[in-house]
């Protein structure tokens, strides 16, 4: 199937939106990413899977590319549920162009004629259902940005929270006020990546960095279960400098944001790049603690970072979850306290 084949089909797994208001009689604006893109007539946003019909506003609806569970760790959530799965699914297209992206056949399915991937009819009961018959703890919207398809993520959601299942975004943090107030009646867990502190290095990727973060702030402030996610990519976003600056930021909004520093292996337009050796997570661990973010992880190199995949206790310095990448060992957290000291850790431990 060529591009415009594929694009044409896609078109008629979609709703009305409801994140969008009319501009004028040509154009829309779309409110569910930071581009608030002015959609015209018979055009897509920036995303590619957003796009203007008669004045109307059609977003994704009924399908999903990829549905499995895996590890809650591996989202990374570090501080929910410690071992628990989380049902994750993933849809098409994203409001960003990353050269290093992981998921790229999913992501820019409508933007790169190499990137052409299967999807499959889905209801929300039927999604639902299968997270509880794999005894998942909670279901997140993965694999491509949640943001832009927002409406079919709450349509699961609502359905999730009713059958007790936790639910989260693994998001680019691209988002604007009106689509966080839309989705956080039915949405627990946001994990946002911060992937450079640079705002020419975040146009090279297709975005801003205040939104970011903004989106960072707001978040916490609207008391989402927030961690951040830094892929630390050589020659990219390495220095101490950047680093410290990310840090920073980061504790200004709250020292108790869990931050993780990852390593980058190449893929897609990166494949040349070389991969994050150890000694640069550790390096940018130490940076996240001299300014005083209290709980600083590396992953990506199981075995390969020391400490830095358990969460330790402030207070006392005891490992209370002790992991080995996406593998809980020992987990010592029944409650939200340190069973010791009694500091309290936050999260959503139970």
């Amino acid at each position: 199937m060529n591009s415009a084949a594929f694009a044409e089909a896609l078109s008629i797994d979609v709703r009305e939106a409801e994140l969008y208001s009319p501009l004028d009689e040509r154009r829309v604006r779309c409110f569910a990413c930071g581009h608030q893109c002015p959609i015209f007539e018979g055009q897509p946003g920036v995303c590619q899977v957003r796009f203007n019909r008669g004045g109307r506003l059609y977003a994704p609806w009924g399908y999903v590319q990829s549905a499995q569970c895996d590890p809650i760790e591996k989202k990374p959530f570090f501080h929910v549920t410690p071992g628990a799965l989380a049902f994750s699914f993933g849809m098409l297209g994203c409001d960003l162009h990353c050269d290093y992206c992981q998921n790229w056949v999913t992501s820019q399915s409508l933007r790169d004629p190499q990137a052409i991937a299967a999807r499959r009819s889905a209801t929300p009961e039927q999604l639902v259902q299968t997270a509880l018959a794999r005894n998942a703890a909670a279901i997140v919207s993965t694999y491509n940005e949640p943001l832009i398809t927002a409406e079919w993520s709450m349509a699961i959601f609502r359905l999730a929270r009713q059958s007790g299942l936790r639910t989260g975004f693994v998001s680019n943090g691209n988002a604007t006020p009106q689509v966080l107030d839309y989705i956080r009646p039915f949405t627990d867990l946001y994990k946002v990546d911060l992937k450079t502190f640079d705002d020419h290095r975040y146009r090279t990727l297709g975005g801003r960095l205040e939104p970011i973060l903004d989106t960072i702030r707001r978040i916490h402030a609207m008391d989402f279960w927030l961690e951040v996610v830094t892929l630390v990519i050589p020659g990219f976003n390495d220095s101490s400098d950047e680093l410290r600056r990310i840090a920073a930021f980061l504790a200004s909004v709250s020292p108790d944001i869990p931050w993780h520093v990852t390593a980058f292996h190449a893929d897609y337009k990166m494949a040349e790049t070389p991969a994050t050796p150890p000694e640069t997570l550790e390096r940018a661990a130490s940076i996240g603690a001299a300014e005083g973010l209290r709980y600083v992880y590396a992953g990506n190199l199981p075995g390969r970072t020391g400490r830095l995949e358990d969460t330790r206790c402030p207070g006392c310095a005891t490992t209370l979850v002790e992991r080995r990448g996406f593998r809980v060992l020992r987990n010592r957290m029944a409650s939200p306290r340190c069973p010791y000291c009694r500091y309290s850790i936050p999260g959503r431990w139970t």
